[in-house]
């Protein structure tokens, strides 16, 4: 029996009509083929009319994610990847080369064969070569961040001509969300309840997310290695514009101070320089260390702590588990970031106290977690 996919995903006769429709010749459709995701297709063109070999068609998902519905998600990357490239004249994502009025099917640019970053990290591993395209995805991102600041009302317009309510347009929290609200309380549960002091200051690193000042930029929500695509001859390209919005442009930085989804470790000093150089082109409040350092401490904090609701489910699973070290190794390196930056001192405190904890309470995890860019067996 079909899925609702399958009966969602477009004929190649309505890819065509659409690019018929975008470049004012006919194009014709040899074959397409599934990717990573059952909504990614890349579409074989027979007849290119000026148009590459090759293109991908991403088409709405079955279902939303986090605060978007799956429409929004569409709209959103739409909104994005047409900001980017006709308002900043940025060459940093995609192409775009034809949408369907309702954002229902966007045929992008193939960046093939540009390869994930995190791939290659998975891969081979932490490397000198590695390195320097860890920092290259910085700089991008930090461009992005200096091109887009102060922009914000452009890319709405954006949005809403596409069908986005006003009141959807508020994308401080995005991710987070609120979701460290979760964190606050399954850490009580658990039995590492924050201390007033320790509350206090994840309150005021809300704050600083929620009034970003200069620092409100365009970020694609999703900051991580995954979504950013490399190749041997260089020319990077971030990806994946779903949860596009404008936020606090440090929020963008936090994948190289403290670990996503993916990984058990990160160390990221040179990458989070290079991200500030490129912010601090239009947004000179970047060269000011004591601001750098209290946003970004901020950003990485209220991700520990959206990801601390996690624990009773980690507490459940086997030993050898490396989500539990990945807990270990967030709650550490949340505190370093808040040392090295002397702020948020009480929060960082309940990290460092709280990771100990875990330490003694799942001995696996008792390890040196010191390593850059350890990939998480998921």
């Amino acid at each position: 029996m079909p899925s609702p996919l399958d009966a969602a995903l477009p004929a190649s006769a309505e890819i065509e009509a659409l690019l018929t429709a975008s470049v004012g010749a006919r194009t014709t459709i040899e074959r397409v083929e599934p990717l990573h995701h059952p909504w990614v297709l890349r579409a074989h063109l027979a007849e290119t009319s000026g148009l590459p070999d090759t293109v991908v068609v991403k088409c709405r998902r079955p279902e939303g994610y986090g605060l978007r519905s799956a429409e929004e998600l569409t709209r959103c990357e739409h909104a994005a990847l047409a900001f980017i490239a006709d308002d900043l004249r940025l060459d940093l994502a995609p192409g775009l080369h034809a949408a369907s009025p309702d954002s229902r099917l966007l045929v992008l640019e193939d960046l093939y064969p540009r390869t994930e970053l995190a791939a290659l990290l998975h891969r081979d591993g932490h490397t000198a070569a590695l390195d320097a395209e860890l920092t290259a995805f910085a700089s991008s991102l930090g461009e992005l961040a200096a091109a887009s600041a102060g922009r914000a009302a452009l890319f709405n317009a954006r949005r809403t001509a596409l069908g986005t309510g006003a009141d959807r347009l508020d994308d401080w929290e995005h991710a987070y969300a609120g979701l460290w609200r979760n964190g606050l309380a399954r850490a009580a549960a658990f039995g590492v309840p924050l201390p007033a002091a320790a509350e206090r200051d994840l309150e005021t690193a809300v704050a600083e997310l929620a009034d970003p000042g200069p620092f409100l930029a365009l970020t694609n929500g999703d900051p991580e290695s995954h979504n950013y695509l490399t190749g041997p001859s260089g020319g990077g390209k971030l990806i994946d514009f779903e949860g596009a919005g404008f936020r606090h442009a440090l929020t963008a930085a936090t994948s190289f101070t403290v670990p996503g989804p993916d990984w058990l470790g990160v160390s990221g000093p040179e990458q989070v320089e290079a991200f500030r150089r490129a912010l601090a082109r239009t947004v000179p409040e970047a060269e000011d260390d004591q601001r750098v350092g209290f946003g970004l401490t901020s950003a990485s904090m209220v991700w520990v702590m959206t990801r601390t609701g996690r624990l009773n489910t980690l507490d459940t699973r086997s030993p050898g588990d490396d989500s539990r070290t990945q807990m270990v190794t967030l709650l550490e390196s949340g505190a370093r970031t808040a040392e090295a930056h002397r702020v948020l001192p009480h929060l960082a405190a309940w990290c460092r106290s709280t990771a100990t904890l875990l330490r003694h309470r799942w001995p696996d995890t008792d390890i040196d977690t010191a390593a850059s860019y350890t990939w998480r067996e998921r």
